[in-house]
This record gives structure tokens, sequence and C-alpha cells, in this order.
């Protein structure tokens, strides 16, 4: 605790003099730091547009918001370099000091391991993970059975065979979709599950609390790990583990050239969609108030809801076993009339245990990244606490963001209580979750 405290305090100092550092060098700077200002705004405008457009249109704004940058930095940067450092230095220390407060390694229930555990892996994954780390020996080593999915099998029969042969402990090392796949199997027969981080981004894994970063100790969670249980989500019957998006991204993976260009592909999905000659996206929703709206640029419908747009733990689930989903509109007009629409907030925020989107034609949609086309009306909804995950006792066992404030603000009230306080609330690292025997 005394070093936590120590901790802290360092962050809370470096954090405050980099700010009065930055608050100095303005003052001292004055009036070239508004004329930057200015050059950033115009460079954000000028980028916007070109995003929308394309043709000669698109390459004037983003030259422009480029050179606006460029503007902006050269202003800054042509005296007063070595302030500058500071304050930036001071700045970043102090975020990884605040952030090691707010560290998590959560103690997890024990309880049987399984007997017979299987182990599902997709040797082509995440780049060859599972043949780089050679999982399949080590899954051996731990008695564990290993599976190998091939070409043009169908992992969902080869999960259910493993059940049918009396595998009690499912496992599976590969993408997001995969994971799914083998979670919901899992869940429907009440067995333990382990995610094994051997995909691309492993954005579940993350979030459950298991070491990205570890393969093979992943599959300890079979040998003497800790267990708790989670929630799945699903989508017109179809479970997924991590979020379904609408709109703007997923009619971008829908495209051929996707895969070997995907910020190209989607830059140019933004002027059809969004653009003065775009046609939009059809989709129709109801709010939390009941009244119905149509969505301009995007949904997001995750298993849990996401921290978005925000600094401290942005892009990641604090928990996924709050029971509901987290619902995300972004650039949302309410239905009018004939003359229009009205303008709404570009970007809202809820949660809800089931939530429905209609359409007049099939809707394209990337679940767990995949691209797939569904039927209206697209049903949502949450299954609480279904799923019994395991995770090896040397890893966090929580959601990184579990512990963190929701904000800058609350981080540095956090860290003040702790700091200048000799007891303190018991943080996530200091508790034991408990799960539903």
């Amino acid at each position: 605790m005394r070093r936590r405290r120590m901790t802290a305090t360092g962050a809370l100092a470096l954090g405050a003099a980099g700010l009065v550092l930055a608050v100095v060098v303005a003052v001292q700077e004055f009036p070239r730091g508004l004329f930057a200002l200015a050059c950033v705004i115009v460079a954000l405008i000028a980028a916007w547009h070109g995003v929308l457009r394309t043709g000669a249109v698109r390459v004037a704004g983003l030259v422009i918001g480029v050179l606006g940058l460029g503007a902006a930095v050269a202003l800054m940067a042509s005296d007063g370099l070595l302030e500058e450092l500071l304050v930036v230095g001071a700045l970043v220390l102090s975020g990884i000091l605040g952030r090691r407060v707010f560290d998590v390694h959560t103690a997890l229930p024990s309880r049987p391991a399984p007997q017979r555990p299987v182990l599902f892996y997709n040797p082509k994954s995440g780049g060859g993970k599972a043949e780089q780390f050679k999982l399949a020996d080590e899954a051996r080593a731990r008695e564990i059975e290993p599976i190998e999915l091939r070409l043009g099998d169908d992992l969902e029969q080869l999960v259910r065979a493993a059940v049918a042969a009396g595998a009690d402990g499912l496992a599976m090392a590969g993408g997001d979709g995969s994971q799914a796949i083998v979670a919901a199997v899992a869940a429907e027969h009440d067995l333990p599950y382990a995610c094994v981080p051997a995909g691309t981004r492993n954005h579940f894994a993350l979030d459950l609390g298991v070491d990205r970063d570890d393969v093979v100790g992943a599959l300890d969670a079979f040998v003497d790990g800790g267990e708790r249980r989670v929630d799945l989500a699903e989508v017109n019957g179809r479970v997924f583990v991590n979020n379904v998006s609408l709109g703007l991204y997923a009619e971008a993976v829908q495209r051929a050239g996707y895969r070997d260009a995907k910020l190209r592909t989607l830059l140019d999905t933004v002027p059809d969609v969004l653009g003065p000659d775009g046609g939009g996206l059809d989709l129709r929703w109801s709010g939390p108030g009941g009244h119905e709206h149509r969505a301009g640029a995007a949904i997001l419908v995750s298993n849990n809801r996401y921290r978005l747009g925000r600094a401290v733990g942005s892009g990641t689930r604090p928990r996924i076993d709050d029971g509901l989903l987290g619902i995300t509109i972004a650039g949302s007009s309410i239905g009018g009339g004939s003359g229009g629409r009205l303008p709404q907030r570009p970007w809202r925020e809820w949660t809800a245990p089931d939530f429905e989107v209609g359409a007049d034609h099939p809707v394209p949609a990337g679940i767990d990244g995949e691209a797939v086309k569904l039927d209206p009306p697209l049903l949502f909804r949450i299954r609480p606490g279904v799923l019994r995950v395991r995770i090896a006792r040397q890893h966090p066992g929580a959601s990184p963001s579990a512990a963190l404030p929701e904000g800058v603000a609350q981080a540095a009230r956090a860290l003040a209580r702790i700091a200048f306080t000799r007891t303190s609330e018991p943080t996530t690292k200091e508790r034991r979750w408990t799960s539903s025997p």
C-alpha cells in the first residue's frame, strides 16, 4: 500500500508540474499559441471535408489538413522547444505512473479443473502464433487434447463432436469469431471455457483479463486457474463476444479490397455513405425514450459497454458481467416527414438488455470483425452469466479498465485520495470476484 501511495503521489506531482509549465509556455509564446490553435481548427475542417469527398476535393482537403497541422507544429517548435519537451515528458510520465496505480490482478474463485479438456487451434490465426509457440505440444504437456482447425473444417461441428465424446472443458486459440463459436457451445453445455490469445488483436482476451502476451500461459487455466461467469450476446440467434457494427465500418468490410488496404477502403466508403451524394444508411431503431430514429453513420452493439471517446481506458470494457448490451449510435437523426430530418446529437450511448434495428433490406454487418449480411429485423439480446470462463492464476483476471476511473478528472481525484489518505477503499486489485456456482 505504501508503494501505491508513493506512485500516486509521483503521478500527481508530475502532472501538476507539466500543467503549470504548459501554462507558462503558453503565456510566454502569446500570441503564437492562438495562431497555432487556428491552424489546427482549419486543418481539422479541411481534412473532414476531404474525407467526405472524392477526387481533387479529397486531395485538396487532406493536403490542407496536413499543411495546417505542420504550420501549428512549426509555430510552437520554433522557440521554447526544450520547455515543450519537458511538458510532454512530465505529462507522459505522470500518465504511466497513474496507470500503474490502477493495475489489476484479481484473485478468482477456485473450481475443480476439467478432466478431459480440449483445445481447438487455428494454426494460421494471428500470423501463425499457434505454431510459433508450439501450442499443440504445450497442450499435451498439460494433458489437454489439441485439435487443429484445418481449411474447410466446420469449427462448430468439431466442438460438438468433442463434447459428445466426453470433453468437459473447451479452449480456443484463434480470432474472436472462433472464440464466439466455442464459447457458445461451452455456454450451451455449461462447460468451462478458456480463451487462448492466439488471434491478431485478441480483444475478448483483453477484457476477460487474459495476458495477451502470454499465449502458452493461458493454457494453465485448465491446470489450476480461477473461474468466473461472464455474459454473451447474440444477434438473430448468433452469438458474439465483442460487438456487432452496422453502418460505415460494416459497409467497408464487405468490399473486396478491405483485407489488403483497410484504411483506403474505409476512406473510400465514407463519401458513398456520408458524402453529399451518399445514400446514407436506412436503419431504424428506438432510443431509450421509445422514439423511433434513423442512423446516419454507424451503430455499435456490444457485449457489455465499451469505454469510447475517453482518454482513460478507451476501447475496453470494464466488465463483461453487467447483464446489459452496450449501444452506441454515431451520426443519428430523428425520423421526420417529407421535409427532412431533424438533427440530433452526433454521438449517444446507453445500455439495455435488448435492442432492435429495422430495415427494408438485408443489412451489412461486422460481427466480431467478420463481414456478414443479416435479414431484418436485427434482434439483439444479452445472455447474462451464461459462460464459465477459466483464467490462469498468473494473468490479471479482469479488464485493464476494471479499476480505472471514468475520466481524467475522476482519475486525478482517485489518485489524490490514494496519495493523501492512509487507508482507502479496496481497488479491484484487492477484491475477489464472486461467481455464481
